[in-house]
C-alpha cells in the first residue's frame, strides 16, 4: 500500500489484485445488490458516480490470464498472495511472525524486503521500512523488462 504513491509518482498506471484464501463477502446481506444476486443475476454492478464494482459468483477460481483479463490496461500489476505463481516477485519477509522466507526455494523471488537484517541470500535485501528504496529496485527492474 505504501508503495503505490512513489509508483504512482514515478508516472505508472498501477492495479492491484488482493488475493485471499479466505472466504470474502462482497456484498451486505438485505441490501438490493445481495438480494439480486441472491434472486438469480448472472452479475450486478454496483455504480456510484466515482466507482464501480462487479459482483459475480465463479464455478472455479480464476488463472491469472483471466485476472488480469478483467482489469484496465496498466504499466503496472502488483499481486499480493498467489504465491504459487511462477512470476516476478518481491517477497516480504517479518522474522518476527515466525515464518519461513520463501527466497531460497523459489526462484521467481527477485528480492526480499525485510525489517530485520537477515543472512546473505542470492538476491537483493531491501528495508522494508525504504519505501524510496522498493520503488527504485522495482522501477529498475520494470525498466529492464522493457
Amino acid at each position: 500500500e505504501q508503495l503505490l504513491p512513489s509508483l504512482a509518482a514515478a508516472g505508472l498506471r498501477v492495479s492491484v489484485v488482493k488475493h485471499s484464501h479466505h472466504a470474502v463477502a462482497f456484498d451486505t446481506p438485505g441490501k438490493d445488490s445481495y438480494r439480486h444476486r441472491a434472486a438469480g443475476a448472472a452479475q450486478v454492478m454496483l455504480l456510484g458516480d466515482r466507482g464501480v464494482a462487479v459482483y459475480e459468483d465463479l464455478a472455479a477460481p480464476l488463472d491469472l490470464a483471466a485476472q488480469l483479463a478483467r482489469l484496465q490496461p496498466a504499466d503496472l500489476v502488483i499481486l499480493e498472495g498467489q504465491k504459487w505463481l511462477a512470476v516476478p516477485k518481491l517477497e516480504v519477509h517479518r522474522p518476527a511472525l515466525g515464518k519461513a522466507l520463501l527466497q531460497p526455494d523459489d526462484p521467481d523471488i527477485l528480492a526480499v524486503a525485510t525489517d530485520a537484517a537477515l543472512p546473505a541470500l542470492a538476491v537483493p535485501q531491501l528495508d522494508l521500512n525504504d519505501i524510496d528504496a522498493i520503488a527504485a529496485f522495482v522501477l529498475r527492474w520494470r525498466e529492464q523488462q522493457a
